[in-house]
């Protein structure tokens, strides 16, 4: 990784039991850092899988950038697809040996209470982005330097992006990071939330198969 940033560095690590609802168990080493550049408390959870730099032959470590979505992640909200993708990237990253990383960017960046605010606007008709900017908000406020930054503490150097949003890997090779190549989640889809993955598709090129939403 070719560094376009400040460092920063390893703050601690614990391990820690996951266990959720459905029934399903695994184990991670939660990590902390200092020096992040926008002095969040981030989080990173790296699973060994076939063990995080020594994968299976061919295979590259699986990463996920999260960004938190109190909503979605702790009480199950259906309005998005975020708790499913969290539960899935969990699993999927434990499996093979990577890291998840956890980045405190409630509501694409704008924070909880303007996140909601936003929702009152799509229940008058307009979509996630729109709302955003009619608040005199960014449409998506999100800066991953701080990702970057954690992925080079923990010495992930080639890796595989587990996402549909292709400013994810945008930012994160312009931070010089190695993203060798992305790999699609899976898709959620609701009868709440089938505007909002739809919106995400048509305004930012999200890779969701719009025709498993129409299914």
């Amino acid at each position: 990784m070719e560094t376009v940033h400040a460092t920063a560095a390893v703050r601690t690590r614990v391990t820690i039991p996951l266990a959720f609802a459905d029934g399903y168990e695994t184990t991670a080493e939660a990590v902390t850092f200092k020096g992040l550049a926008d002095g969040q408390e981030h989080l990173a959870l790296v699973f060994s899988g076939r063990s995080l730099g020594h994968p299976a032959p061919g295979a590259a470590p699986l990463v996920r950038m999260h960004s938190e979505c109190l909503t979605g992640d702790v009480f199950g909200s259906a309005r998005c697809d975020c708790g499913p993708q969290l539960r899935e990237a969990v699993e999927r990253i434990s499996e093979r040996g990577g890291v998840l990383l956890y980045l405190r960017q409630e509501g694409r960046g704008i924070g909880l209470y303007n996140k909601l605010d936003a929702y009152a606007l799509q229940d008058d008709g307009l979509d996630t982005y729109a709302a955003n900017a009619a608040l005199g908000l960014p449409e998506d406020g999100r800066d991953y330097t701080a990702a970057a930054q954690m992925l080079e503490a923990l010495g992930v150097e080639a890796f595989e992006l587990l996402t549909n949003n292709p400013d994810k890997a945008r930012q994160l090779r312009e931070l010089g990071a190695d993203v060798t190549a992305t790999v699609p989640t899976g898709v959620f889809a609701t009868e709440s939330n089938v505007r909002y993955l739809s919106a995400k598709v048509q305004h930012t090129g999200h890779t969701i198969a719009l025709a498993a939403l129409a299914a």
